[in-house]
């Protein structure tokens, strides 16, 4: 049966070769604080007690995680544990390795069954961390309701933005084969009865031509012949 699980020992943690850097700068000034198993059970109860602080979208995650050192310590001490306190930064570093070892086995759960499971951290930080989106948004409507935020925000009447229709050239009809040969024998008739036109007009150019061409010599010949009498 293969275990997935956090092995915490007096100096080492080994959870699955995974390495996670933190973005909290550590100072390496002093030694490094020792994770126990109760010092362990406390990280995780505390940050998965602050688990809505750190989904805001607006938070400064330096300082939540300077107030989950800060309560693992005030428990420590309230404990009984006289040990060296612990730092924001090995606070962050610790949970993204506890993180990546819960993903590994909420995967084995999701194939295999909650019961193939057998690290001792999994069912705390599956009740908080396992939520879906659906559940998580319920809870925080739930949790508005009632309060002036969930009032105005039901009252508020919100138009919806349609997406512009996109303009489609409308299609061009198409003739049957029969309409296209009749519109083309129309065109070809036009054609002619224009040559026709044209051609009559240059004829009766050509008759005035010729009706004046006669006249102007009958006019000339007329003139001729008087000349002669005289």
């Amino acid at each position: 049966m293969e275990v997935i699980e956090t092995l915490v020992t007096e100096a080492v943690e080994v959870e699955e070769n995974t390495t996670v850097v933190s973005n909290l700068e550590p100072d390496k000034t002093k030694a490094e604080f020792v994770w126990t198993l109760q010092a362990t059970w406390q990280l995780v109860h505390t940050r998965l007690e602050m688990d809505q602080a750190f989904d805001q979208p607006v938070c400064k995650k330096k300082k939540l995680w300077e107030m989950v050192a800060e309560k693992v310590n005030v428990k420590l001490r309230d404990a009984g544990n006289h040990i060296s306190n612990v730092k924001a930064y090995e606070c962050d570093l610790k949970w993204r390795n506890m993180l990546a070892t819960y993903r590994k086995n909420s995967e084995r759960a999701k194939r295999l069954g909650v019961g193939s499971v057998h690290w001792e951290f999994f069912k705390a930080m599956h009740e908080v961390l396992g939520k879906s989106r659906e559940e998580v948004e319920a809870q925080r409507k739930a949790k508005l309701n009632g309060t002036k935020l969930g009032k105005a925000i039901a009252s508020k009447k919100f138009t919806p933005i349609l997406p512009t229709p996109s303009l489609v050239p409308a299609p061009c009809p198409t003739r049957p084969p029969q309409d296209v040969l009749q519109l083309y024998m129309e065109l070809q008739e036009r054609k002619m009865n224009m040559w026709a036109q044209q051609k009559a007009l240059e004829e009766r150019k050509i008759e005035a031509i010729n009706n004046l061409a006669q006249a102007i010599s009958s006019l000339a010949q007329n003139n001729t012949s008087q000349l002669l009498k005289e």
